[in-house]
């Protein structure tokens, strides 16, 4: 098992949710392990599928994603470099959560903002 940023997961009842989050945790990481559940992208898919982000974000998030063993980086020998990116199987083990997530989102997202709007 890759080494983790996480110092410590044995906490109280809910902490396995607490550990789920702290690996899944940043404004892009989610988006991002959700695009990679489809295919493997190179580094300016992504950009392009997360127009918002900013390309030192996404590279710290990627690299996150990488330490963590959720995401493998494969680089080519050519040039320019290529470098490419998907689930490692440790990432692959997520689709449910992510799948959960969408659901949940497409269920309650639209509620969400209707009532921020309405405030």
């Amino acid at each position: 098992m890759p080494r983790t940023r996480h110092q410590r997961l044995d906490c109280s009842p809910g902490c396995a949710v607490e550990a789920t989050l702290q690996f899944i945790d940043g404004k892009w990481k989610g988006v991002i392990l959700w695009h990679l559940l489809a295919e493997t992208l190179r580094f300016n898919q992504l950009r392009r599928l997360l127009p918002s982000v900013t390309q030192r974000m996404l590279t710290n998030q990627l690299r996150e994603l990488e330490q963590d063993g959720l995401v493998a980086r494969r680089i080519y020998a050519e040039i320019p470099p290529k470098v490419e990116y998907s689930l490692t199987e440790r990432g692959r083990t997520l689709e449910p959560v992510l799948l959960a997530l969408r659901g949940w989102g497409d269920a309650y997202g639209e509620v969400a903002e209707r009532t921020a709007e309405a405030a």
